[in-house]
């Protein structure tokens, strides 16, 4: 079994690399662990406090590609201490692009059985207004998705 976990550092993300190694574990497997980073996400500036959703569609993140990329591995090496404590070894994978379009496109190119994903349990409004991820990994891979919470 060949699975992958997407990591974005929550604790969620945590709980998907433990459940992913057990499961993959038991099935003689490996895991990649991947963290995609949005290289179209920028700072537009601006000291202001944020006045409406589209300024905040505008200004949602505010780091430049270079600290996303360090943000990113910092948190696949995080990902590769914590499969050690556990006993496993992984690879890992930073990918760039939109992270529902590039972690289900990656998975079906090298040929992942499996990809897990942590979810954080926002509200239905929160839900609403962010999407879900892992609601949108469901509905757009071509294998098997396991959202742990």
């Amino acid at each position: 079994m060949k699975s992958l976990v997407a990591i974005d550092g929550s604790e969620e993300s945590e709980a998907a690399l433990a459940h992913a190694a057990d499961i993959t574990d038991a099935m003689n497997g490996s895991i990649t662990a991947v963290h995609v980073v949005d290289p179209t996400a920028y700072d537009v500036g601006g000291s202001e406090p944020i006045s409406s959703f589209s300024d905040a569609n505008r200004r949602l993140i505010l780091e430049s590609v270079e600290d996303a990329e360090q943000r990113g591995q910092d948190l696949l090496d995080d990902a590769s201490a914590l499969a050690d404590e556990l006993g496993y070894d992984i690879e890992v994978e930073l990918l760039y692009g939109n992270p529902i379009r590039e972690i289900t496109d990656y998975a079906e190119a090298e040929g992942f059985d499996a990809i897990f994903v942590g979810h954080r349990g926002r509200s239905e409004r929160a839900g609403l207004m962010l999407g879900s991820v892992a609601k949108s990994l469901v509905e757009r891979a071509t294998v098997p998705v396991t959202v742990v919470r």
